[in-house]
């Protein structure tokens, strides 16, 4: 019976971790399915099916769909997107799906001035004119929430919050599609099929390209091709993937002049850039919802297991923090996202405690022994009488201690004096 008990009780957190798992498994949204329960979005998700938007976003999580309702389809939007060549029609749907999620409250708080947030458009490397990301605001007088491009003067107008399912999911339902900029609705395309015999060229991962989209990243940029890290991300066939966490200008320009990676040899600059990718490809949603934060980096690989390794948290639902034993820093924005390969700007550059002192701590370096100090006694017969003791290094003997030796000196002399008396 004990031994069945003992069992049950190892069982217990098994079954918990068993339905963690399953229960994590069944967060990953399926878009399709969401937008099922609102017949007004039919022709919509019809569009994000036929264009395989669908499943690009199979198991992502953190989104705010911008979703045009059957009733504002007119002849003309459907018009336009029969026009369009699909890799087009695919750009502007994802110009429609936020990667991040805003619930109610968020909307409310969002300011006149406006909240940037980047789009599944921007993040898929596509951009190469004008912005992938929007802009949300917020008019205080009347409540209304319109986002617009800030390379269009075009906006649309949040018409209703039909849908939320935190933290992975928002469907918005909006009057307009979002068209980004490059993208000309009025144009008649005349699709080319390509040669027979042939397959289209697949277009590598262009890491310096999205860092100049990115338009904050060029200190970043000219380290990593400097010192041909950057060469070797777009070379490696990232295997399970990459995450790189690329620190913005102003991270830069905030690191103090004693940790100036400027100074730093070659090798030990390449190991800190490397630092800053860990060796798997994570989504903004994953990382939200991480369950190991200790994650090795490609510094790791380097310089051995346990080293070289950042901490990812989640903070407030939404904020995502990375440790690096030194610095701690903020998720600012996704500037690209891909599988197998997703980019994010941080607040701070990340430095590893294994190169960089603590604050406040010199570089370690190895100690010298000092030989142990001999304090000078008084001599034989005064009342300062006692064993010779050996300080330790630095160190002299306290006032109190003296005063606990005296102390065992006169009792062990009244002990033999009634000892003697007795004898």
């Amino acid at each position: 019976m004990a031994t069945v008990n003992f069992i049950s009780h190892l069982a217990s957190p098994a079954s918990v971790y068993l339905l963690f798992l399953l229960s994590t498994t069944a967060a990953a949204i399926n878009v399709t399915t969401v937008l099922s329960s609102f017949p007004n979005l039919s022709s919509f998700s019809n569009l994000l099916v036929s264009s395989g938007i669908a499943s690009e976003l199979s198991g992502r999580n953190s989104l705010t769909l911008l979703a045009v309702p059957n009733s504002h389809f007119s002849s003309a939007s459907v018009d336009f997107t029969r026009r369009l060549s699909p890799p087009k029609l695919a750009d502007l749907l994802r110009f429609n799906v936020l990667l991040q999620f805003l619930s109610d409250s968020d909307l409310r708080r969002i300011s006149p001035s406006g909240s940037a947030v980047t789009t599944l458009y921007e993040a898929s490397g596509h951009v190469f004119a004008g912005s992938g990301s929007v802009n949300v605001t917020r008019d205080p007088a009347s409540g209304s929430v319109t986002i617009g491009s800030p390379s269009s003067s075009k906006s649309v107008t949040v018409l209703k919050l039909l849908e939320t399912k935190p933290p992975n999911i928002t469907v918005l339902s909006v009057d307009s599609f979002l068209v980004p900029a490059g993208i000309d609705l009025t144009a008649s395309e005349t699709l080319i099929p390509p040669t027979s015999g042939m397959s289209p060229p697949q277009a590598g991962i262009n890491l310096t390209q999205i860092l100049i989209n990115g338009h904050n990243f060029n200190v970043a940029l000219s380290l990593l091709v400097a010192s041909g890290v950057i060469t070797e991300l777009e070379n490696d066939d990232h295997g399970a993937g990459i995450t790189v966490f690329v620190p913005t200008d102003s991270a830069f320009s905030d690191l103090p002049e004693n940790e100036n990676l400027q100074s730093l040899p070659a090798d030990k600059k390449a190991i800190v850039l490397k630092f800053h990718v860990l060796n798997s490809y994570y989504t903004l949603g994953s990382l939200e919802s991480i369950t190991n934060p200790v994650n090795p980096t490609l510094a790791t690989e380097l310089m051995g297991a346990g080293s070289y390794t950042l901490n990812i948290s989640r903070v407030n639902e939404s904020i995502v923090t990375i440790n690096s034993g030194l610095v701690l820093a903020i998720v600012t924005q996704t500037a690209f996202d891909q599988n197998p390969v997703s980019v994010f700007g941080v607040s701070k550059v990340l430095l590893p405690k294994e190169l960089f002192p603590k604050p406040g701590q010199p570089v370690s370096t190895p100690a010298t022994t000092t030989p142990p100090r001999e304090v000078s006694l008084s001599p034989e017969g005064s009342d300062d009488q006692q064993s010779r003791l050996v300080a330790p290094p630095g160190e002299g003997v306290s006032s109190s201690t003296v005063k606990r030796t005296r102390v065992f000196l006169y009792l062990c002399w009244c002990i033999a004096f009634w000892c003697a008396l007795l004898v």
